[in-house]
């Protein structure tokens, strides 16, 4: 992904997401060198992921695929090649928050390896106030 993808990422983000992430959090993650990926499909964007990197884990920030593209098996290749860059980078262990109220992304996750390690209380915004963030880890390490 980069800057001249955004304002594509933008219309997916703020189509999926009730509380959106901010194109300057977008440019920030560029900036940052995070690892971002844009998934696209016959030259139209359908998807993306944001990674962050350090200290031998990776840290899944944002994953995301549009909802005229779901249940078709993008979001587990996005996912799974997150996790092979994370590995190759030299990460032994992947982290992510998940949303309780998304059941769909916590089967995801769980499909493809992770396990519950902890709870983010008050951690996402909510149209109730706050909800609290589902802490899960994969292992990377063979």
């Amino acid at each position: 992904m980069q800057t001249s993808d955004l304002v594509e990422v933008m219309v997916i983000e703020n189509a999926n997401y009730d509380f959106p992430w901010t194109q300057g959090i977008f440019k920030d993650c560029i900036k940052a060198g995070y690892t971002l990926r844009a998934l696209r499909l016959e030259g139209t964007l359908v998807g993306y992921g944001v990674m962050q990197i350090g200290a031998n884990e990776a840290h899944i920030l944002n994953l995301c695929i549009d909802k005229p593209y779901s249940r078709q098996g993008y979001a587990r290749f996005l996912l799974a090649l997150l996790l092979d860059l994370a590995q190759r980078a030299g990460a032994h262990t992947a982290f992510l928050e998940a949303r309780p109220s998304v059941p769909r992304a916590i089967s995801l996750y769980q499909r493809a390896g992770f396990n519950e390690v902890g709870l983010r209380p008050d951690y996402y915004d909510s149209h109730n106030g706050r909800e609290d963030a589902i802490v899960m880890a994969k292992s990377l390490t063979p």
